[in-house]
């Protein structure tokens, strides 16, 4: 039996540990670096734990669950876990590539997998055509949905479908809408990355990334690179982990239903030329979002009418934070052009849609009401 999405969220299927664990509901913290063997040539299932740690196993599972794959594997960061995923490839090999990425994606490939020796073509994943990018050295198609900033919303299925008729991998970043809006895997993508950090953890208080698959090639060789690479996610980040995904289900409602009602709000002030929320009805995106995922998640993007008007809210907001990520309890505000995307050369930016007009909201749990009355009070301001 599938069980519904937030019993998955505390539940493993069996009954993992009941007696080693005493019956402990809250999975214990095994903070050791190392175990004993319990003879010549046998091991407890555990050896060493850049290896494997019983904690960040019991997170793995969780996860792999979520997201309908066979394994997934715990990072020190969303970046650790791109960066290990990209050791799947070598010099000379072909990426097409989402052009609008979180800026540290674009500055990971510009920086350390080309010296790498790796190719990549930029591409509105939403709009142009991938086919026509693929080359003979092509092997993967990395993608967001929705993408960060702009909230592009792609096909996967349509894009699954091109990959599996050309031989290639299908990497989804899916940190926006987490496995509880939407699940890659289902929708025909080969590997599934997220940035644990953010709605997966939910309050702030630890980094993490994840790599999720169903692919037994690709397992075998994660496994592999995981060890020998070392980033595997230390025991007490994991139990974080484990304790906010508890509450992802009723977290990413709740801050869901908030961001619906401040698109709408912000759709309406005379200050804000542009909205991008999947969840507006006018949004390129809708109607695939409808499709493929079961909500819209909870980031919007906007843009003021003026830099001076942007800078002057960032100062202004209090209950709001100005502050960089995403996914948390709390709603934060970001300057994409010199927070997220301050390494991406500007005519990137610039093309991809990001000016100096552009702000993120991350929509928290808070009331709605008390959202909006601070963002009125601080448009008011802008009068002044």
């Amino acid at each position: 039996m599938d069980r519904g999405i937030n019993t998955r969220c505390l539940h493993l299927e069996e009954t993992e540990g009941e007696t080693t664990n005493y019956g402990a509901l809250s999975y214990p913290i095994y903070q050791t670096a190392t175990y004993a063997h319990p003879g010549v040539g046998a091991s407890t299932g555990y050896d060493y734990s850049r290896l494997q740690n019983p904690t960040r196993e019991h997170l793995e599972k969780i996860v792999a669950g979520l997201e309908y794959g066979k394994e997934a594997f715990a990072l020190s960061s969303g970046m650790a876990a791109i960066t290990l995923l990209f050791e799947l490839f070598g010099p000379g090999d072909h990426i097409i590539s989402e052009a609008d990425l979180y800026g540290g994606s674009i500055r990971l490939f510009d920086n350390v997998s080309k010296k790498n020796g790796l190719e990549f073509s930029f591409l509105d994943c939403a709009k142009d055509d991938i086919e026509a990018a693929i080359r003979p050295d092509t092997k993967a198609v990395y993608i967001e949905t929705p993408t960060n900033p702009m909230m592009n919303v792609s096909d996967i299925g349509k894009i699954a479908e091109i990959c599996k008729k050309h031989g290639l991998i299908l990497i989804v970043d899916n940190t926006f809408l987490s496995p509880y809006f939407q699940n890659p895997l289902k929708l025909g993508a080969d590997i599934v990355i997220h940035s644990g950090t953010k709605f997966l953890g939910g309050h702030n208080d630890t980094l993490a990334g994840f790599i999720v698959t169903s692919r037994e090639d690709i397992i075998e060789r994660l496994r592999f690179l995981i060890k020998t690479t070392g980033a595997g996610l230390a025991p007490f980040d994991s139990w974080l982990l484990l304790r906010g995904i508890k509450t992802l289900g009723i977290r990413m409602e709740k801050a869901q239903k908030n961001a619906l009602a401040l698109a709408a709000w912000l759709k309406e002030q005379k200050t804000v030329k542009d909205v991008f929320y999947p969840g507006l009805p006018e949004h390129p995106g809708y109607e695939i979002s409808k499709k493929q995922s079961r909500g819209f998640g909870s980031m919007i993007t906007f843009n003021v009418d003026t830099k001076e008007h942007a800078l002057r809210i960032l100062e202004e907001v209090k209950m709001i934070k100005y502050a960089e990520s995403l996914g948390g309890t709390e709603t934060l505000i970001t300057y994409p052009t010199t927070q997220t995307h301050a390494d991406v050369p500007e005519e990137v930016r610039l093309r991809n849609g990001i000016t100096p007009c552009t702000l993120r909201l991350s929509t928290g749990i808070e009331d709605v009401e008390d959202l909006i009355a601070e963002l009125s009070e601080v448009f008011a301001k802008l009068k002044e």
